[in-house]
């Protein structure tokens, strides 16, 4: 591994010359990028636009602003809801213009959010360090932009990352920006917590996470909803392994192969594929406790390291990667778009240090061109046993758990003692400090 991600490494740093570097970090060059990127994406959604239709997810989030905008039916306040009560807003903004411009609209709060998120990287123009995270976070989005622009995701994700650039200058505005996140999709929780775990600002952000979330529930509460509020805790409670999870994958393979009575299957009532096989039933109960325990041994290296004095940034990044990880890694559910999870929080590293983040960096791009190959490019052949696709699958599945592996690796060698300095190693001889003579 470490062999070819040198010479991916190697190659990238002679393609990338001194010119070509400091082009890269003009404003207008980024902006360009930007532009282009988007452009890009409206003319592929395009023929989706001019029809009113919608793609991915947008066709249920359409039905559901419409129950609401037309019939007064709210999600999350007068029927329980899988998600936060926090998404509702963006879902129902998108469909203020009627059913047929939803596809649009959600485009254009895309554009918006990831324009955001550039600016912040980037501290709009003036941070030169930024400009590879801006870059990253572009490449990324391109790669993961068949989930990217038709989920939620798309949306807590450059949020993600604009309050992980604006912690330390304004942590009030970093809380309430991942709080907000985390009440349209769980996932924004892992940041935070690192953050409180983490950050010398913990107790501002925990007061400001509070302030809000007492807000977002006063609301609900005002509403008639309240006994919805924490409805999507324990609504996918009951969801079997799903084909793409980390875990599934040796009953995929089992059930590609022809396994008697390991089968893949459609849940219709939430429209998505899931595997039943021997243990399945109780491998599935496991991974919540599972998930549960892996995110206190991470906590615990964070506070081990904390104490050993690890620079507080590096430590609150490489805890989120880690914390994020362990969502997806031991998850029963294995949604594309939780690839996108990972990307805030590398992009923002890869501003910080190259060189400390190259792997996760690198893993991450890769892992997210894997998602896109197998949804939705290869989805259909996967669902039918095509030895190809469970190949793709098995490889992103594996390269998900070296990231986590990584990450955790990475946190344990922060938290470890460090060696004792009362000796010095001459030669062979190991002499006390203060008897020999070293000379220079």
């Amino acid at each position: 591994m470490s062999t070819i991600l040198d010479r991916v490494d190697g190659r990238l740093a002679r393609a990338l010359t001194p010119a070509r570097r400091l082009t890269l970090q003009r404003p207008r060059t980024l902006a360009l990028g930007f532009l282009g990127l988007h452009a890009l994406f409206l003319f592929a959604l395009l023929p989706t636009i001019l029809t009113g239709r919608a793609l991915g997810d947008l066709p249920l989030y359409r039905t559901w602003a419409e129950l609401g905008l037309e019939h007064g039916v709210w999600q999350g306040i007068d029927t329980v809801w899988v998600y936060p009560i926090g998404a509702l807003l963006p879902i129902v903004l998108a469909g203020i213009a009627g059913p047929l411009l939803y596809q649009l609209l959600w485009l254009l709060m895309t554009t918006a959010l990831n324009a955001v998120a550039v600016g912040a990287l980037t501290d709009w123009g003036r941070r030169r360090s930024g400009y590879k995270s801006a870059w990253y976070w572009l490449l990324a989005s391109f790669l993961l932009s068949p989930v990217g622009l038709l989920r939620l995701e798309g949306l807590t994700a450059p949020l993600v990352i604009v309050g992980l650039v604006l912690l330390t200058r304004r942590p009030v505005v970093a809380a309430i920006v991942l709080t907000l996140a985390t009440w349209i999709k769980v996932w924004p929780a892992a940041v935070f917590l690192a953050v409180v775990t983490a950050s010398p600002r913990r107790r501002t952000v925990v007061l400001t996470g509070a302030v809000v979330s007492a807000g977002v529930a006063a609301s609900v509460w005002l509403l008639g909803g309240v006994r919805y509020l924490t409805g999507f805790v324990t609504e996918q409670s009951d969801r079997a392994l799903q084909l793409e999870a980390p875990i599934t994958t040796p009953w995929v393979w089992l059930a590609s192969l022809g396994h008697r009575g390991t089968v893949i299957y459609e849940n219709y009532l939430i429209a998505t594929r899931e595997v039943s096989g021997p243990g399945t039933d109780l491998v599935a109960a496991l991974m919540t406790p599972v998930m549960f325990g892996a995110i206190a041994v991470i906590v615990v290296l964070m506070l081990l390291a904390q104490r050993r004095r690890a620079d507080a940034g590096h430590l609150l990044l490489l805890g989120a990667l880690a914390l994020v990880g362990a969502f997806i890694v031991f998850n029963k559910v294995g949604s594309p778009q939780y690839m996108l999870w990972l990307v805030p929080v590398v992009a923002v590293g890869v501003g910080r240090s190259w060189a400390a983040w190259r792997v996760p960096a690198l893993l991450t791009l890769a892992i997210a061109g894997l998602t896109t190959l197998i949804f939705p490019i290869f989805y259909l052949p996967l669902i039918d046993g095509d030895l190809f696709s469970l190949l793709l699958l098995t490889v992103r599945n594996a390269l998900l758990i070296v990231l986590f592996s990584w990450s955790v690796t990475d946190l344990a060698r922060l938290a470890r003692p460090a060696p004792r300095r009362d000796a010095l190693i001459v030669g062979r001889r190991t002499l006390p400090v203060g008897q020999g003579r070293i000379d220079t």
